[in-house]
């Protein structure tokens, strides 16, 4: 499907009388610095493409990539043809490549090169004048957050993050922010040096999935939800991000982060926020970033986090029938690393309507399979008027938000065996996005990408976020800095054995997804 036209400067998409119609965005430009990466080979560029193919970029949109490639445009449109063709999750389309790839621009060069900052600064200029992108650029640092002040620097210093009267500038930072609470200010610091807050958009890519966004249609919307969500008939809470990999060739970026700074810190406290927040005013992005921030400063960490932590990292062994590599073994890593490639927390809200109840949070790698969810396990009924064999099999009620890979949500509750004795079984009832809708879900990047040309921030976190999940995080990274190794676990399995320890203090037990 070719781009929408606009007749006559109005478009239909953007008529404020329907909210079902989706946006288109306005003239505009996207610059990816570290185009040649993995992020933007398989995510950014495939996204842009299908934004193209649904109709919701303009004809007047532009894409500049700098990398330190000797290449032409001509060489990045093939490569980024190549990508695109095989990474997008819509049909490849001629038609629509031939309009999105005429705004297509490189600029070759070192971060360092003054030059090179002039040439993209033209290149911009051109594609204001050629393509009518109309002074509206964003600025995409695919980078290393240690290249951010250099690149910063050299945006202002060419005038590229100053915008004309009636246009705007932004950038986008992808996560880590930071890897600490000190170094995420000083990280804000130099970003908002240059760009004002309102222009600045962390991309936590989890935040676009649509499953995360239907978490609160599911809450907000449905009135069979919202009076059993909280302390009343809640449990405890299990949020898991498992995958069934290694780290692979990524040892130089994990090795000193670990899983609880890469996956914990941003997507699985962001993930908590949306589960525990009240119900904001509107959706509009300050009354849902205020909510989120309310639950995360309500969050407190255990007394005795010996107790209420657990971390790990996989060795050697089988998986899926084939041998793999031990996490001190993988390529490029130092064989002393205590860096942990599993970690498990437990995490409480201090607010009336979650006092009580347990957050238990893990991510891991080489774990049993790859899956990220949501449960929310339930309180046992208080009187069951059965003998104890006919519910020996009976376990709790619980709801689970699946986030990948299969979307969707299920309800596990109790029912009776067909015959005639009254036996009680757990059974479940699920909903699948691919099952209960025809289109299928856009990739997070197309969603977050598409809001940030609008200027639509609800999806991205706000530095006061960042800062309260550094706040919640580091005391138990120190105090793992200071209580020996992470523990080795099988690969396959699901993390080492002080993690079922963990729960089995507090009567509980981890469910296997």
């Amino acid at each position: 499907m070719a781009p929408a036209k606009v007749t006559n400067g109005h478009n239909p998409l953007r008529d404020p009388s329907d909210r079902r119609l989706p946006k288109i965005a306005g003239p505009s430009g996207l610059v990816i610095f570290g185009v040649t990466g993995d992020l933007a080979q398989k995510k950014l560029l495939p996204a842009v493409y299908d934004l193209a193919n649904r109709g919701l970029l303009p004809p007047a949109f532009g894409l500049t990539g700098f990398a330190r490639r000797d290449w032409e445009d001509q060489d990045f449109r093939k490569i980024a043809h190549d990508a695109i063709s095989k990474h997008s999750r819509t049909p490849f389309d001629e038609g629509v490549w031939e309009q999105l790839s005429k705004g297509f621009r490189f600029v070759s060069g070192e971060f360092s090169d003054d030059s090179a900052f002039e040439r993209l600064a033209q290149t911009v200029q051109r594609l204001d004048d050629e393509r009518g992108t109309r002074g509206n650029h964003a600025f995409y640092l695919s980078v290393p957050p240690g290249q951010f002040p250099l690149v910063l620097q050299q945006l202002a210093k060419v005038g590229l993050s100053t915008p004309a009267e009636g246009t705007w500038r932004r950038v986008v930072v992808e996560k880590p922010f930071g890897h600490d609470l000190t170094s995420a200010r000083e990280l804000n610091d130099v970003v908002e040096q240059v760009f004002p807050p309102e222009s600045v958009f962390r991309i936590d890519h989890y935040l676009g999935k649509e499953t995360v966004q239907n978490l609160l249609a599911l809450r907000f919307a449905n009135q069979m939800f919202e009076p059993i969500w909280n302390a009343n008939y809640v449990d405890h809470v299990q949020i898991t991000m498992a995958e069934d990999i290694g780290i692979g060739s990524r040892a130089g970026y994990y090795d000193g982060i670990g899983a609880a700074r890469d996956v914990i810190q941003n997507h699985l406290l962001q993930l908590l926020a949306l589960t525990a927040m009240e119900e904001p005013v509107s959706f509009e992005a300050d009354e849902l970033r205020a909510e989120k921030e309310k639950v995360l400063s309500a969050v407190t960490i255990p007394r005795d986090i010996g107790r209420h932590t657990a971390r790990g990292q996989y060795e050697a062994g089988w998986q899926g029938g084939e041998e793999v590599l031990g996490y001190l073994q993988e390529q490029g890593m130092s064989t002393g690393s205590i860096t942990e490639t599993y970690a498990a927390i437990r995490l409480d809200v201090d607010t009336r309507r979650w006092a009580g109840v347990p957050f238990y949070l893990r991510a891991g790698k080489r774990l049993g399979r790859r899956v990220t969810e949501i449960a929310i396990v339930f309180k046992r009924a208080p009187h069951l008027p059965f003998d104890l064999n006919e519910t020996q099999e009976l376990g709790q009620n619980a709801i689970v938000i699946r986030v990948q890979p299969d979307e969707g949500v299920t309800i596990r509750f109790g029912s009776k065996v067909p015959g005639t004795a009254m036996e009680v079984r757990d059974v479940t009832m699920d909903f699948g996005y691919g099952h209960a809708f025809t289109e299928s879900s856009p990739e997070a990047y197309e969603r977050l990408i598409l809001d940030m040309l609008l200027g639509d921030p609800p999806l991205f976190p706000r530095q006061r976020e960042v800062e309260l999940s550094w706040q919640i995080l580091d005391p138990i990274i120190d105090y793992w800095a200071k209580h020996g190794k992470p523990e080795q676990y099988r690969p396959g399995t699901w993390g080492p054995p002080s993690a079922d320890a963990m729960l089995a203090r507090d009567g509980r037990t981890w469910r296997r997804p």
